[in-house]
């Protein structure tokens, strides 16, 4: 599939799902790991924005890959912001059990997308961030 580059805003974000959908589509993915996987993108999609770029007073774009092998689908997220890795909160939050009033804000998210895809990696890479985050194709929903 041809790549896909949005500016980093929250309106991209409908654009980046567009995308995620019609390669999970083209995987032969099941609705609901389709529905997992684009959440996964979502949220991190969503940080790189808010945090990674409007928080820091910056702007750019956030490029969208898929590579579709025989056992896999890979969906990678480039950008630009400061380098993040989001495996730093990938430990199960101390606090999930607690009512959501009182827990701290940040790292569930995050921790609940390496929950919806088969692995989840980051790396950075010529002054960009790239997560990627790959499916199984022989994966079934529960």
């Amino acid at each position: 599939m041809q790549s896909l580059t949005v500016p980093a805003t929250l309106e991209s974000l409908s654009e980046i799902g567009k995308y995620v959908n019609m390669a999970a589509a083209e995987a032969g993915l099941e609705k609901k790991i389709a529905y997992r996987l684009r959440l996964a993108v979502d949220e991190i999609a969503s940080n790189i924005i808010i945090h990674g770029y409007q928080e820091a007073g910056l702007s750019g774009d956030v490029q969208v890959f898929a590579e579709l092998e025989e056992q896999a689908l890979t969906i990678i997220l480039e950008d630009s912001s400061p380098a993040f890795d989001p495996r730093s909160l990938l430990d199960r939050p101390s606090q999930i059990d607690l009512p959501l009033e009182e827990r701290p804000i940040g790292g569930l998210g995050i921790y609940l997308t390496v929950q919806n895809v088969d692995k989840f990696d980051y790396q950075y890479v010529n002054n960009r961030n790239r997560n990627i985050f790959m499916i199984k194709r022989n994966t079934h929903a529960n």
